[in-house]
């Protein structure tokens, strides 16, 4: 089902974890990965850049940009050699793309031709973000046409995966995806539903069940009464899971805007990978 995978490079530790989740995905999917590395044209063409070269006497836009891009283009080209190298090593498919642009634009543009897109967490410019989750990287996981892997600063094999299910048509999204990658993977698959009352969550659960039946899977289902978003987050924690697939976006759009969604909340605060599904 995953059989090209787009992971985006920057140079940064965040990112060179994400290459770890991508390669190790890939060597057991039979995928590819795509490296990208894009220019950021915001660095290139900036007011800040372009205040700078005119004290220094420079021609704005002209020689101080054109020495800029081409820094910012050997360095791209060189973090792509050297992912290149990583995948040889790995003996997996590889392909690099190194682009000029609005680096959240450029990935989702690209990510047209994948099957996923896995992405850190951070990035290099992650000390200029504000909050728990990068800028490029929220963009990235609203805007991304295709399902997005956003990954943690540290790798870990990934053994025990989670769904979080809450019956919702991007929630279902979740559920095949999980149980296609879990069933090619051997691994096993909790699922988690939240709901207000014990009757509901069952509910939905049962829903679960019934589909996940068909797959040669080995279930464990939970369901609990609660704030999805805390509960999501504490079954992480007690339970050890590595890797949890939801939704981008569960029921109740309105409260999301006006209070932010469930989603987001475990994106900016799960210890472990985070896999979206449209």
């Amino acid at each position: 089902m995953i059989k090209s995978i787009l992971v985006g490079i920057d140079g940064s530790e965040h990112a060179r974890t994400a290459l770890r989740y991508a390669t190790w995905l890939a060597k057991r999917l039979g995928a590819t990965v795509t490296g990208l590395h894009v220019v950021d044209i915001v660095s290139i063409e900036g007011s800040f850049f372009h205040d700078i070269s005119g004290s220094l006497g420079f021609e704005p836009y002209l020689d101080f940009t054109s020495k800029m891009r081409e820094a910012l283009n050997e360095r791209g080209r060189a973090l792509l050699d050297e992912f290149g190298a990583t995948c040889s090593a790995e003996g997996i498919r590889f392909d690099t793309s190194l682009q000029i642009g609005i680096v959240p634009s450029e990935i989702c543009e690209r990510a047209r031709e994948a099957d996923l897109v896995v992405i850190g967490h951070r990035g290099v410019n992650q000390r200029f973000s504000s909050g728990l989750l990068g800028g490029a990287t929220e963009s990235v996981t609203r805007q991304c046409p295709k399902p997005v892997l956003v990954t943690p600063l540290e790798f870990s094999e990934i053994k025990a995966p989670m769904l979080a299910y809450d019956g919702s048509q991007r929630a279902s999204a979740a559920m095949h995806v999980a149980a296609e990658v879990c069933s090619q993977l051997s691994l096993p698959l909790a699922v988690l539903t939240v709901a207000r009352d014990l009757e509901q969550a069952e509910r939905t659960l049962e829903q679960a069940r019934r589909y996940l039946a068909s797959y040669s899977l080995t279930l464990r289902p939970t369901a609990v009464v609660g704030h999805a978003y805390e509960r999501i987050l504490a079954e992480i924690r007690e339970h050890g899971y590595d890797l949890v697939f939801m939704g981008s976006h569960g029921h109740g759009r309105i409260i999301e805007m006006v209070l932010g969604s469930t989603t987001e909340y475990v994106l900016r605060n799960s210890t472990c990978p985070v896999f979206l599904s449209r």
